[in-house]
């Protein structure tokens, strides 16, 4: 309820300080303009760039081989331990 009254509290001064500082907040409004403009330009170049040169030294779309790589012997061995763990819960439900 706190949250509520504040937060109303805040829109009524933010309100009043528009109608108070119009011109200011023009003023203000257009002088962020090219501020946004100019980073938002830098971030598109940026973002082109990286782009641009993970085409070119793209790496191979095969990956290496790992050293944890499962066997169809652990498959089979984990498929067991699960049967005897499933085995085991029904056996303690009795």
């Amino acid at each position: 309820m706190t949250a509520l009254i504040g937060g109303l509290a805040a829109v009524a001064l933010g309100l009043i300080g528009l109608g108070i500082w119009w011109k200011q907040f023009l003023n203000l409004l257009a002088g962020s303009i090219p501020l946004l403009l100019l980073l938002g330009g830098a971030l598109a170049v940026y973002l082109g760039y990286e782009e641009a040169k993970d085409k070119i030294f793209k790496k191979s779309e095969t990956p290496a081989p790992t050293a944890t790589a499962t066997t169809d012997t652990e498959v089979e061995k984990y498929k067991a331990e699960v049967e005897r763990l499933k085995a085991e819960i029904e056996e303690l439900k009795k």
